[in-house]
């Protein structure tokens, strides 16, 4: 399963299931899919990502890499797309969907 998140601020975003589930889990807005945030609870949707990521340890946020032959990217690395997307949702007023 793949999730791609959306705005009319910013190019589209696609992650894999597991780690956009985590991502909503994060925002604390739901987590069904799909889903959307109204561009007035945009800003707390961010804020709320930034919190959740700054109480992740680094060595415990690797979400989705079972393949031993491939390096780790960590939680904080993958959500970088994302926090774009949101900070330019925000700076433009635009709401927030997935899929």
């Amino acid at each position: 399963m793949l999730i791609t998140f959306r705005s009319k601020a910013h190019a589209s975003i696609t992650m894999f299931g597991d780690v956009g589930l985590r991502m909503l889990e994060m925002m604390d807005f739901g987590t069904r899919v799909p889903g959307a945030i109204d561009a007035g609870d945009v800003a707390q949707a961010l804020d709320n990502l930034r919190a959740a990521l700054a109480r992740e340890s680094p060595a415990d946020d690797d979400v989705g890499d079972t393949d031993e032959d491939q390096p780790r990217i960590s939680l904080h690395t993958r959500a970088l797309p994302l926090l774009d997307l949101l900070q330019a949702a925000v700076q433009d007023a635009e709401y927030v969907s997935w899929e």
